[in-house]
């Protein structure tokens, strides 16, 4: 696969998760298969709505869905998209950690 691409593949994963709602149903999904009543209900969202994030979802085929006599089933299409956003969660525990300290310095220097 050339660069352009890879890097195209790269930006549709990550314009899939830009919302919080979408990060939050991956999220849910670490323990398993969730129809979208359980993913709504857990995530206290409208049903609707939580419709048209895992449409985005399914597009970008972060999702996968298969139906279960009248239930729709959702699952993560490959694990190691919670690597992804743990590793993401780290980043921000980084970065918090570098604010907090350069807090510190500016506060220790009375503001100078």
């Amino acid at each position: 696969m050339p660069q352009s691409e890879l890097r195209i593949f790269k930006a549709g994963i990550f314009q899939a998760l830009s919302h919080p709602t979408r990060i939050a149903v991956i999220d849910e999904l670490r323990g398993g298969e969730l129809n979208a009543g359980a993913l709504a209900e857990r995530l206290g969202v409208e049903q609707a709505n939580l419709s048209q994030h895992l449409a985005v979802l399914r597009t970008r085929h972060v999702v996968l869905n298969r139906r279960v006599a009248n239930q729709v089933l959702y699952s993560v299409r490959d694990a190691v998209l919670f690597e992804v956003l743990d590793l993401l969660r780290q980043y921000f525990v980084s970065q918090a950690e570098e604010t907090r300290t350069m807090l510190a310095a500016l506060d220790s220097d009375g503001g100078a």
